[in-house]
């Protein structure tokens, strides 16, 4: 069983404080986290060993055993021994520690090594005969370890994950299906439900990080957000509108065109309708979330068409409406 030099591991002296072992540790959680290398397949393993190193060495108990042990385990294994036929009478428990008759048990509860390893999967061998971890005891009897049952380690369900989806207003209002590459490398399929809301955010169970010790897989959630429309304004599940009218229709009254995502329809403009009236036509909005055929409303609001480049005679019509409104004023 190969000896784990920690302090070698997090690139420390053994006279490190626990300040310089937390900034080595960061240091190198950064830089080798399989987060950051999803194309390095060592990245996990190098990982935990630096994971493993730091549960020690930042525990004062642990590093104590772990300074006294591991650097005679160390010089026996290069004299040519076997590091079961290691003495370990001198780590069983000292009397009025619960010994009876010699014989005492050390076993590390599924809590305790959940919590050491914080769920990132297990620990060396090294480690484990060491601490007790992975939920076998070490009976220490006649200066001699042998294993005995033990709880195994309570499975643990993998991270979730997240991930920003960009959507257009229309896959919203429809609903899509959208493929998707993760930083993993996998391909993934994912339903973007008709209604969806800026922001909003789609589960997606057991597509996240693995579990450990048979648990289940975490969940990816898709956080998304839709891109402006260059001609819809959304406000919840309403839509706004601005509707080009021209002014003798806005004047005299007449009908005009409105479209909204799905379908077009006649909007009736009554005479001398002001320039910027916004008009509700109702079920023209986006679908609700939770109930797709329910939709919100459309405002349109109109916005005067001026005639352009007005002939000789419609500018003397124009000029006779302009002299018989200031006589009527007068």
């Amino acid at each position: 069983m190969e000896y784990k030099d920690y302090y070698q591991t997090l690139g420390i002296s053994r006279k490190a404080s626990q300040d310089e072992i937390k900034k080595a540790f960061r240091k190198k959680a950064r830089k080798i986290h399989p987060d950051v290398n999803p194309n390095d397949p060592q990245a996990e393993e190098h990982f935990k060993e630096i994971n493993e190193a730091y549960q020690v060495l930042s525990d004062p108990e642990k590093r104590e055993k772990y300074d006294q042990f591991g650097s005679q385990w160390k010089q026996y294994q290069q004299s040519g021994g076997q590091p079961e036929d290691f003495n370990w009478g001198q780590w069983a428990a000292q009397p009025g520690a619960g010994q009876t008759g010699g014989y005492t048990s050390r076993q590390v509860s599924p809590e305790e090594f959940e919590e050491m390893f914080g769920g990132r999967g297990g620990f060396s061998d090294f480690f484990e005969t060491l601490f007790g971890g992975g939920g076998v005891a070490f009976d220490f009897q006649g200066g001699r370890p042998g294993p005995t049952p033990g709880r195994r380690v309570r499975p643990r369900k993998g991270r979730d994950l997240e991930h920003a989806l960009k959507i257009t207003l229309e896959e919203s209002f429809h609903g899509s299906s959208r493929i998707l590459q993760l930083s993993s490398g996998r391909r993934i399929e994912a339903q973007i439900p008709p209604g969806i809301r800026d922001g909003a955010r789609i589960r997606l169970s057991g597509q996240g990080q693995p579990g450990g010790s048979g648990g289940k897989a975490g969940d990816l959630y898709l956080k998304i957000s839709i891109q402006p429309h260059p001609r819809y304004e959304r406000q919840e599940d309403d839509l706004l509108v601005t509707q080009s009218v021209d002014l003798f229709t806005l004047l005299l009254g007449g009908e005009t065109q409105v479209s909204s995502l799905d379908r077009s329809v006649s909007l009736t403009i009554p005479p001398e309708t002001a320039n910027g009236t916004t008009f509700r036509l109702q079920g023209l909005g986006m679908p609700h979330r939770k109930n797709p055929s329910q939709r919100g409303d459309l405002y349109a609001k109109v916005q005067a068409d001026l005639p352009e480049d007005l002939g000789e005679k419609e500018r003397e019509l124009f000029q006779q409406i302009k002299d018989i409104r200031q006589g009527r004023e007068n």
